[in-house]
């Protein structure tokens, strides 16, 4: 089976460091879904705009591998205690398809161009998008589910620091996204230099940071 690209994620973070390791977890992030020229017609959305949120199936299109592994080593988990892959949401994975709930902002019908906006996603800039369907509240929630190992990282979240003046080179907005970024604490769980400084490029800016007694500090953000 040959899977065909439908569409485009276009999102706030052109490399992988710092995307939240799940969707919903930051969810005043957007993006913008761009259908290519074959799939861009309005009447495949009809029915849409009724959903408040859709799922989303993509393809980890960064992730290389010559052969898949029976276990993997999640980032929560320190990076050295080895889980089975079917067991975690690894990219590492036999066939590299990624799946995330996202909630529905807009749906945009123009007749040549139609597109989504998404708010909640954990998509790199260019993640291509392989199927879009509703997410139903009646049969997709399970709140009675077990998390496994997930459940004592679930509230897992640091403080953030933004000095005055380093803010006040961003948006207000900008400003606030990145925190809620950051306080997901981006850098591999078994990273603990408090020397290391840490950069990666969002909305426009490439940020500096550091991991000092368990609080983010933001060192630098320059403007692309």
């Amino acid at each position: 089976m040959n899977l065909t690209t439908i569409a485009y994620a276009h999102s706030e973070f052109p490399s992988k460091f710092g995307i939240p390791r799940q969707s919903g977890l930051v969810l005043s992030l957007r993006t913008r879904i761009v259908f290519e020229p074959e799939y861009r017609n309005a009447e495949a959305l009809r029915g849409m705009e009724a959903f408040s949120h859709i799922w989303l199936i993509w393809g980890f299109s960064e992730v290389r591998q010559e052969q898949w592994s029976p276990t993997v080593r999640p980032p929560r988990l320190g990076g050295n205690k080895r889980m089975g892959v079917f067991a975690t949401r690894s990219p590492f994975r036999p066939n590299p398809i990624g799946l995330s709930c996202v909630e529905l902002i807009e749906v945009d019908l123009s007749p040549k161009n139609p597109t989504l906006l998404v708010g909640g996603a954990d998509l790199m800039d260019g993640t291509p998008i392989y199927d879009i369907k509703p997410y139903l509240l009646t049969t997709d929630c399970h709140p009675e589910a077990t998390k496994g190992f997930t459940q004592e990282h679930e509230d897992y979240l640091v403080e953030v620091e933004i000095p005055e003046e380093i803010a006040k080179k961003m948006p207000k907005a900008t400003t606030e996204k990145l925190r809620q970024v950051l306080a997901q604490d981006p850098r591999p769980a078994y990273h603990d230099d408090e020397t290391r400084v840490y950069g990666f490029p969002f909305e426009g800016y490439e940020v500096k940071f550091c991991v000092m007694e368990g609080r983010v500090v933001v060192k630098e953000v320059i403007p692309f």
